[in-house]
């Protein structure tokens, strides 16, 4: 009888709440608003030839390396940063090999890990989610292949500073460190810049992810990106496919890199309105973690499931983080536009007032 190997019958499968999502969707992080009408005019003039073909990835990578400051061969275009992460974890572990990872954070970094029968050593954040750098160094060991850390962190907005990063990589120069920076547009502050352009100050084991799938609003395209040192790209894409990227995303990619104002917009109303929800939060009583993200997490406690439950009759869809480590009875807000956030305003007083939320919250 065929079976599928050990670390893959072993793994738990990540599966996302997406069923019925109708409503204002403040569960994924993603733009509440959509892409720039730019990328929709692309879409609008494709025609059944660039459908027939292969995509060609080339190009539009020589685009992004132009956006980024860097050289082509240090870019490679990917199936979203979930893809970006799968292709290091194929690139650089072995059975056996560890990698460590920051917890609470998103879960495909141990999924993918484990997947290539990694051991997944897991340090927990520090007091009000900090991160933990000397604990993180401690676990270093002869087996560390792959150190994964989300800037700033999912579910919790928190953040590493640079400098940081960079320590640790440079602690750890047979390990594959990679930094995802899926919400550097929130933050504004990336290693790119520090450790990719400058040839002198380039380290050969760091790569960053990124995606267009927040704050460009493409998450229905899958698009991100892998950056690091051109040779250990040059490794990376040994495992990866030639089509990996569909024609339609690469098609409208450009568009939406060009479309500055339209992302440097969204991008300003989501850090105003990520400032007013949590003066609303203070207001109300309940706690929640400055976050640098495009979302906020907030401890509920007991009444996290009937919190969640009470927003979506409203219409309103947030996540419950409950089952993340550290993250007990916490729930994740998305921050969107005005009228969004003005919304999910309204609702959290309501709610917080209707289940008796607040006496408890204040505990």
């Amino acid at each position: 009888m065929l079976e599928a190997r050990e670390a893959v019958k072993d793994l738990q499968a990540y599966r996302p709440p997406l069923a019925g999502r109708s409503g204002l969707r403040l569960d994924f992080n993603e733009n509440t608003v959509g892409c720039s009408p730019r990328v929709l005019a692309r879409l609008r003039s494709l025609d059944s030839e660039l459908l027939a073909r292969y995509p060609e990835r080339e190009p539009v990578e020589k685009q992004i390396a132009d956006f980024l400051g860097l050289d082509p061969g240090q870019v490679l275009l990917t199936n979203g940063v979930d893809e970006a992460i799968h292709l290091v974890c194929s690139a650089y572990l072995d059975p056996g090999d560890e990698a460590l990872i920051v917890v609470p954070t998103f879960a495909m970094y141990a999924i993918f890990a484990r997947a290539e029968g990694a051991r997944i050593v897991e340090v927990r954040a520090g007091d009000n989610f900090t991160f933990p750098a000397q604990a993180l160094l401690a676990q270093l060991s002869e087996r560390t292949r792959l150190i994964a850390v989300a800037n700033p962190n999912n579910p919790t907005g928190a953040v590493a500073a640079c400098d940081v990063l960079i320590q640790i990589a440079r602690a750890a120069p047979r390990a594959a460190v990679l930094v995802d920076e899926a919400y550097f547009e929130f933050h504004g502050e990336t290693l790119i810049d520090q450790t990719l352009i400058d040839k002198s100050g380039r380290i050969e084991n760091l790569f960053v992810a990124r995606t267009f799938s927040k704050a460009y609003g493409l998450a229905g395209l899958r698009i991100g990106i892998l950056a690091g040192h051109a040779p250990q790209m040059a490794m990376v894409r040994r495992v990866a496919s030639p089509y990996n990227v569909n024609a339609v995303a690469l098609a409208v990619l450009p568009e939406a890199i060009q479309d500055r104002e339209y992302v440097g917009r969204y991008v300003a109303q989501v850090l105003r309105n990520r400032d007013r929800l949590q003066q609303e939060l203070a207001s109300l009583g309940m706690h929640y973690w400055p976050s640098h993200a495009n979302f906020i997490l907030v401890r509920v406690g007991s009444a996290h499931a009937e919190f969640v439950q009470a927003l979506r009759s409203r219409g309103i869809l947030v996540r419950d983080r409950h089952s993340d480590p550290g993250c007990e009875g916490c729930v994740r807000l998305t921050v969107g536009s005005d009228e969004h956030t003005q919304t999910l305003i309204r609702a959290l007083r309501d709610v917080v007032d209707t289940i008796g939320l607040r006496p408890e919250v204040r505990a």
